[in-house]
């Protein structure tokens, strides 16, 4: 009901032409969903995904596949509503939860756990709750120092910014180096899978609380939309138009720390989406966040999805990871996007 109330209340502030584009990667999503628990190492025909006899396909289907995808499609819907929002926030095109060190801060959160968390936190405590709260935290403490920082740069501030991300992806990088250096050969083998990114372990016990949480941030992002708006004149503006702009930061932040830091938790580092789906969003059908905002985070999971089944279906049996993918899918879109500002 809270989906089908959104829906409608988002029409109201878009045109014809976006709310056809909404609609049909609404449509589309849904397609994605049924192709990728479809097709994979064992495959399964679309008519026969209800009506499935032997109990292995079942277990496939069932507690392997469609978590899994799942978990990719709400993955991809957090990066992308996550990127949208915070290059509102910061009113910068390039801002990105990978670029800008939010992910980053993340990954350190979850590995600093990953590593010394286990002998310190109780089992039964580490295994449901204790990750995602660590990659959070993380993310949270990125965000929040990137707003502070760059507050008082003004339309100077991307430069300073897309700094400070170098400077926290490489502290970032050390820390997670020497934790790989210090950690026992199990928790090399899980940290190394975990940060270049893999859905592989996704089960219903596990992503069921995961995926809650993230609808509730996303639910509660996407309201603001309007708001985003009226801060792309500037902060005088908004506040002289009755946005409460720092109520407005505060959603922003935490909204994106939630959605980011659980979804490194969960599938590790995977860069770009945050930065490629909004500009997608924008080619397609503008840059009110009445329409860019939802349609980031259909078109994030339709991506994320499309990325998970590349990465099951190129050397199947095994599986690129997911990482690779969308950082090499992102990485020349990067190029042509600082290409074309220079050009402007």
């Amino acid at each position: 009901m809270n989906f089908i109330f959104s829906y409608f209340f988002f029409l109201k502030f878009i045109n014809r032409f976006q709310g056809v584009i909404l609609s049909s990667l609404i449509v589309l999503t849904l397609c994605f969903f049924l192709v990728s628990i479809s097709n994979g190492s064992f495959s399964f025909s679309l008519i026969s995904l209800f009506s499935l006899e032997e109990s292995l396909n079942k277990v496939v289907l069932y507690e392997i596949r469609i978590p899994r995808v799942l978990l990719a499609g709400f993955v991809g819907a957090s990066l992308g509503l996550s990127g949208a929002s915070l290059q509102g926030l910061f009113r910068n095109p390039l801002a990105d939860p990978g670029l800008i060190g939010v992910s980053a801060g993340a990954a350190l959160g979850a590995a600093l756990l990953i590593v010394l968390g286990s002998s310190l936190i109780p089992e039964f405590i580490f295994n449901t709750f204790a990750l995602p709260i660590a990659a959070v935290s993380g993310a949270a403490v990125v965000i929040t120092m990137l707003y502070f920082f760059t507050r008082g740069f003004g339309y100077q501030g991307i430069t300073y910014m897309l700094l400070i991300g170098i400077a926290v992806n490489a502290l970032a990088s050390v820390g997670i180096g020497v934790l790989t250096f210090i950690s026992s050969d199990s928790e090399l083998r899980g940290l190394t899978f975990w940060t270049m990114g893999s859905f592989g372990g996704a089960s219903w016990q596990i992503i069921l609380p995961a995926l809650f949480i993230i609808s509730c941030s996303i639910l509660w992002m996407i309201p603001a939309a309007r708001k985003l708006d009226l801060l792309q004149l500037g902060e005088p503006e908004a506040y002289r138009l009755g946005i409460d702009v720092q109520r407005l930061k505060f959603k922003v932040i935490i909204s994106s720390a939630i959605t980011v830091g659980i979804s490194v938790s969960l599938s590790g580092m995977i860069g770009f989406v945050g930065l490629v789906v909004p500009h997608l969003a924008r080619l397609m059908g503008g840059v009110n966040h009445s329409y860019l905002l939802p349609t980031s985070a259909f078109l994030g999971a339709s991506l994320m999805m499309i990325a998970d089944l590349l990465s099951r279906l190129l050397i199947s049996p095994a599986e690129v990871p997911v990482g690779l993918i969308t950082s090499a899918l992102g990485a020349p879109f990067f190029l042509w996007l600082i290409y074309r500002s220079r050009q402007i």
